[in-house]
């Protein structure tokens, strides 16, 4: 996948892997939905919740991005994170996850209920501005046969904003 590529599929998905760093026992990875602001992933979460907590000792994370197809393919995307408290902007993020998770699209009237579980939750947004991507080709198989001269290759990494 050249940049471009890189960057179409991380738009045209929906769900992560989002890793950070604990204070103790190794990295963490958490199943996230993440809408695109920009070149910016924004992923929903309480203030209260690891990830937040995380991202305000030490902001580099990576996101494993899915593709919900089986076998699935991924891209890791590198990224510094910040987190976002504007209580309008978590609101409007929480209706595009909600939309996005419904699959449609969610009337304006249900914008004071998501408002309410904002502030019932203490909801903040991250802000994750991607650095870097690696890509692994996949390998699937998907007969017998196809283990036939079956081989794996070296992934790559390419910066976010390398020219197409």
């Amino acid at each position: 996948m050249n940049a471009h590529e890189r960057r179409e599929f991380v738009r045209s998905h929906r769900t992560a892997i989002f890793g950070y760093n604990r204070r103790d026992h190794g990295p963490a990875m958490t199943v996230v939905y993440y809408v695109m602001d920009g070149d910016d992933l924004l992923v929903s979460t309480m203030a209260a919740r690891a990830k937040a907590k995380a991202v305000a000792r030490n902001p580099r994370v990576s996101l494993s991005i899915l593709d919900e197809k089986w076998p699935p393919t991924y891209l890791l995307v590198y990224g510094t994170a910040r987190i976002v408290t504007d209580f309008d902007a978590v609101v409007e993020l929480g209706v595009r996850i909600s939309a996005l998770m419904a699959q449609q699209s969610i009337a304006e009237s249900y914008r004071p209920h998501v408002a309410e579980m904002t502030r019932r939750e203490q909801r903040v947004m991250l802000r994750i501005t991607p650095y870097m991507t690696f890509e692994s080709p996949p390998r699937h198989v998907y007969k017998p046969d196809d283990v036939k001269g079956l081989t794996h290759g070296l992934g790559t990494s390419l910066p976010w904003d390398a020219s197409p």
